[in-house]
């Protein structure tokens, strides 16, 4: 899989150790930056990497900052970028599986390496079945973002 992948200073280490760990496993990473630890707004990170995404450069994105938090809303202004904050395996697969997420986003000051690695890994298996029983309700994302929602059904 082709994968977007930055971070500002705080997740420089986690970025370098998910390029080189899943690297080793054929995916292949476009890296947007930061590539030192000088301290970087991230939101342009976010949004070179979730352009990525929505142009259809690559299938998916990897986003960690201090919390997660940031790189989400700024990747959620992208049309195209469905980003969801992986902190838990649980929120990790429904992310995926209930929301058809493509730019994970984590925060290196919240979960450890190990624990990133993990999710990374299990994020990485998931697919969104788009016959299964959230497609409605992706459905409706799709139309919010739009403009064509009408409304509750």
């Amino acid at each position: 899989m082709q994968i977007a992948i930055g971070s500002d200073q705080h997740g420089l280490a986690y970025k370098k150790m998910i390029v080189e760990e899943f690297g080793k496993k054929g995916h292949r990473f476009i890296d947007v930056g930061t590539y030192d630890a000088q301290p970087v707004s991230y939101p342009g990170i976010a949004y070179k990497a979730t352009k990525k995404v929505a142009d259809g450069d690559c299938e998916r994105a990897i986003l960690i900052c201090g919390t997660g938090i940031g790189m989400a809303i700024a990747a959620n202004k992208v049309k195209g970028a469905y980003a969801a904050v992986c902190h838990d395996l649980y929120s990790t697969e429904r992310s995926v599986l209930s929301n058809n997420g493509n730019v994970m986003c984590m925060g290196a000051l919240v979960i450890g390496p190990k624990t990133a690695e993990k999710l990374v890994e299990l994020w990485l298996s998931l697919r969104f079945d788009a016959a299964g029983p959230s497609a409605k309700k992706v459905a409706e994302i799709f139309e919010i973002e739009s403009g064509s929602f009408e409304g509750q059904r």
